[in-house]
C-alpha cells in the first residue's frame, strides 16, 4: 500500500502512477477542498489515458484504488511507501517528515517529490533518517516516466533499491543520482537550457516564440528519442570523439571557465555510450534513430492542432 501526502498536481499524478500499477493509494491533503478536487482530477486524468489507449484496464478500476484519507495518520497506516508532494518549502518539509517519521511503520520508505531540496536538509535529524530519500519525477509522471532517486549520505542503500524496484514495477524509469546537488539532474539540465534561453532573448538574438520553436521542433524532438550524449554521437560520423573535436572548441568558448570539454572526460563518456551504440554500427544506429523520429512525426501529423501553440 502507498500513501501520497499532498494532493496538488504532482500528488494527483503520483496517485495515478501507483493506481495504474495496481497499488492501493491513500491520498491526503490538509485542505478538504483540495482533496475533493483531486479525486475529480484523478478521474479526469485516468479517463484521458484510457481514451488515448494508454491503460490496460477500465478507468473505474484505477479510480477505485485511490481513497481519500481523513487524516495524515489514517493515510499512512500500514503503508510501505509514502510519497510526499507538499509545498517546495524547507520548513514545511522538515515539519512533515518529522511527523511522518513518528507515524509511519518503521520499515516504510519516506520519499519526497521535491524538485530542488536535498534530503539531507530536511531529514538529517530524524531517528528514521535512513529510510528517507528524494524521488523526483518528471511532470507529469504518468506520461514522463523518469524518476530521480536521490539518497542522502545517510540513506540505507537497501531503501534505494527497494524504491527503485517499486518504481520500475510501476512502469517508471528510475535513475539513481550518485550525489546530492541542488536541483538534482533533471532541473540542473532544465535550468541550464532556460538560463541560455533567457540570455539569448535578453541579448536580442531571438524572440521567445522562435526560441520555443527551436526546442520543440528541433532539440526537443531529437531528445525525445535519444539523450544529448547519444544525439551527439550520431550527429557526426566518428561519434562523440569526432563531435568534440569539431564542436568542442566552440562549446568550450560558450561555457567559459567551467568548460568540461576535456579529452579524458569526452573519452570516458564515449566509452559508456559505445557500450550500447557500437561505433561499427553507426549507420544502422542513425537509421534506427530516424525511424523513431518518423514514427513521432507520423503521430504529430494525425493531430497537428495538439502540437501548435494557440495564437
Amino acid at each position: 500500500m502507498t500513501a501520497v501526502v499532498g494532493a496538488g498536481s504532482i500528488g494527483v499524478a503520483w496517485a495515478v502512477v501507483f493506481a495504474r500499477a495496481g497499488l492501493p493509494v491513500a491520498l491526503f491533503d490538509v485542505s478538504a477542498d483540495r482533496l475533493t478536487a483531486a479525486v475529480d482530477e484523478v478521474r479526469s486524468t485516468v479517463d484521458s489515458l484510457w481514451h488515448n489507449g494508454l491503460l490496460d484496464e477500465e478507468p473505474a478500476a484505477l479510480v477505485d484504488r485511490v481513497r481519500v484519507a481523513s487524516s495524515l495518520a489514517d493515510a499512512v497506516r500500514g503503508v510501505s511507501h509514502v510519497q510526499e508532494c507538499v509545498a517546495e518549502s524547507l520548513p514545511v518539509k522538515r515539519e512533515l517528515f518529522a511527523e511522518l517519521d513518528e507515524l509511519v511503520p518503521p520499515d516504510a520508505v519516506l520519499a519526497s517529490s521535491t524538485s530542488m531540496i536535498p534530503c539531507s536538509r530536511f531529514a538529517a535529524d530524524l531517528p528514521g533518517r535512513s529510510r528517507c530519500l528524494v524521488v523526483h519525477p518528471g511532470n507529469p509522471p504518468y506520461l514522463l516516466p523518469i524518476a530521480e532517486l536521490v539518497p542522502a549520505p545517510f540513506t540505507d542503500p537497501a531503501v534505494v533499491e527497494r524504491t527503485r524496484v517499486l518504481l520500475a514495477d510501476a512502469g517508471m524509469t528510475p535513475v539513481v543520482v550518485a550525489k546530492e546537488v541542488e536541483g538534482f539532474v533533471f532541473n540542473r539540465l532544465q535550468g541550464a537550457v532556460l538560463r541560455e534561453a533567457y540570455t539569448l532573448v535578453r541579448d536580442g538574438v531571438i524572440t521567445p516564440t522562435d526560441l520555443d520553436l527551436v526546442v520543440s521542433h528541433g532539440l526537443g524532438r531529437r531528445w525525445s528519442v535519444l539523450g544529448p550524449f547519444s544525439t551527439a554521437d550520431l550527429n557526426t560520423r566518428g561519434g562523440l570523439e569526432r563531435h568534440a573535436e569539431v564542436m568542442g572548441p566552440a562549446y568550450a568558448r560558450m561555457a567559459g571557465e567551467n568548460a568540461p570539454w576535456t579529452p579524458d572526460l569526452v573519452g570516458a563518456v564515449a566509452d559508456t555510450v559505445h557500450t550500447t551504440l557500437k561505433p561499427d554500427e553507426w549507420t544502422d544506429n542513425v537509421r534506427r534513430r530516424d525511424h523513431a523520429l518518423m514514427l513521432l512525426e507520423a503521430a504529430r501529423r494525425t493531430a497537428p492542432e495538439l502540437f501548435t501553440p494557440k495564437a
